[in-house]
């Protein structure tokens, strides 16, 4: 039994991590449920849908970092960077070394002209997520030439 509850959560915590237009799904809860209906809405790009869902998964669980994390994806897909980088910031207080929540507000920064910020976050992001970071960089250095 302490087997597969130990490999449910490697399983949990591995698939918790993608991001939130990816397909995963976590363990059920009622915020895991919510969650899950997040993710299904993004995938959808039903932004203003997503973003309820994860509202209600992060009211539901507030030490839910994913939620938090999928709530910053559906705020910036809407245009809303301020609020955004509140939810990523919240994302990164419950998971410092959270490298998508990273990335995503470093994009954010990015959209909101902050590059000096965005930088900070990849000099962050660099040793945890190689791919990630890269990402991130491409978003820099485009920003900067304009």
């Amino acid at each position: 039994m302490r087997l597969l509850l130990g490999l449910a959560l490697v399983l949990w915590a591995a698939g918790a991590a993608a991001a939130p237009d990816e397909d995963i799904e976590v363990p059920a809860g009622p915020a895991e449920s919510r969650f899950n209906h997040g993710q299904a809405l993004a995938l959808q790009n039903d932004w203003a849908g997503a973003e309820g869902a994860y509202r209600d998964a992060a009211r539901l669980r507030p030490e839910f970092p994913e939620a938090w994390n999928g709530l910053g994806y559906a705020l910036r897909k809407q245009g809303r960077l301020d609020e955004a980088v509140k939810a990523y910031g919240e994302a990164l207080r419950l998971r410092p070394e959270y490298p998508q929540a990273l990335e995503y507000l470093g994009q954010a920064y990015v959209q909101l002209g902050r590059i000096k910020e965005a930088r900070d976050v990849l000099a962050r992001l660099r040793p945890l997520d190689r791919e990630e970071a890269e990402e991130l960089a491409r978003a820099i250095a485009k920003a900067a030439r304009r």
